[in-house]
């Protein structure tokens, strides 16, 4: 006989959602996939959505609850989540989940909030509050940074379960909008994974480590590496991601050290970020995405009153 999950476990994400079917001591029985994220739905359509997926689930019979990190408590999600200021205890993140209605009596919904910085900069993130959650029950007695690769990076220090302060870096939507809306685009049309990519990571990798302070004359220095040396766009576009992710672990230099940073994310982005740390003088792991989420939402569920 199939096992039945006994709650639901979500992640949902702006472009697309992750749910797992839990069992009630915490393993996984069923996961399903949506590319219903938060930012193609209004509010009232988040209901329909988490009922279509849960029920790819195995949901037992009666009430199961659903624990959602995420966008979906953003401003323009399902429902607002406000946010917990930082510093904080990472396990008060339960305390302070929001309750949406459910015409579907069957799913008893609860979303966690995410973590806002007032002092010090105005900061924000949501979801990868979760994964430090996770991390920090994985690994209780880690104190120090943790990056979080991606569209906007996170930088967080973490003490056990709680954080302290974080910064966010626009790397991976900077590559984008210059790739795109940028002069230059004109060096970067054509394939882009080609056998000079790995050369043009590691050249701007350690430009952007060297000289941070001139990231935007060496920005337009992509585009004159292909008029001027025939640099074709596999380097270009690996030249301007080591340049974006050496200029942002530049900036976290004096606070890394030597230290080996956990990192959160894609494992072929993590593995980038890990590169460049190495060049830095410093190192960095890479943690199972899926794994820590699921632990954060293990660990928050335990708290939910």
């Amino acid at each position: 006989m199939a096992e039945f999950a006994t709650w639901i476990a979500v992640d949902w994400g702006t472009s697309n959602l992750r749910a797992w079917g839990m069992s009630a001591d915490g393993a996984v029985i069923s996961s399903a996939n949506s590319d219903k994220g938060m930012g193609k739905l209004a509010p009232a359509e988040f209901p329909a959505v988490l009922t279509e997926v849960a029920a790819e689930l195995s949901p037992a019979p009666g009430t199961v609850d659903v624990l959602i990190c995420g966008m979906a408590g953003a401003r323009q999600g399902w429902l607002e989540a406000p946010y917990l200021d930082a510093p904080a205890d990472l396990r008060d993140l339960a305390a302070h989940a929001v309750r949406p209605a459910m015409e579907n009596a069957a799913l008893s919904v609860a979303i966690l909030p995410g973590i806002c910085q007032r002092q010090g900069g105005e900061d924000v993130m949501r979801g990868e509050e979760t994964q430090l959650l996770g991390l920090a029950s994985l690994a209780p007695d880690y104190a120090g940074l943790v990056c979080m690769p991606g569209t906007h990076s996170k930088w967080a220090r973490l003490d056990g379960t709680r954080i302290e302060n974080f910064t966010t870096a626009m790397t991976g939507e900077m590559f984008d909008l210059l790739k795109t809306h940028s002069v230059l685009r004109h060096s970067l049309t054509g394939p882009l994974d080609g056998p000079d990519r790995a050369e043009g990571f590691r050249a701007g990798a350690a430009d952007g480590l060297d000289r941070p302070d001139n990231l935007l004359g060496r920005l337009f220095g992509v585009r004159a590496a292909a008029l001027l040396s025939d640099r074709q766009p596999d380097w270009s576009a690996g030249y301007l991601s080591g340049l974006l992710i050496g200029t942002e672990i530049a900036a976290k230099r004096k606070q890394i050290g030597a230290a080996s940073v956990p990192l959160i994310g894609s494992p072929a982005l993590c593995a980038l970020y890990w590169q460049v740390l190495d060049m830095s003088g410093a190192s960095g792991h890479p943690v199972d995405a899926t794994e820590i989420v699921l632990a954060g939402l293990k660990a928050a569920r335990q708290h939910l009153a």
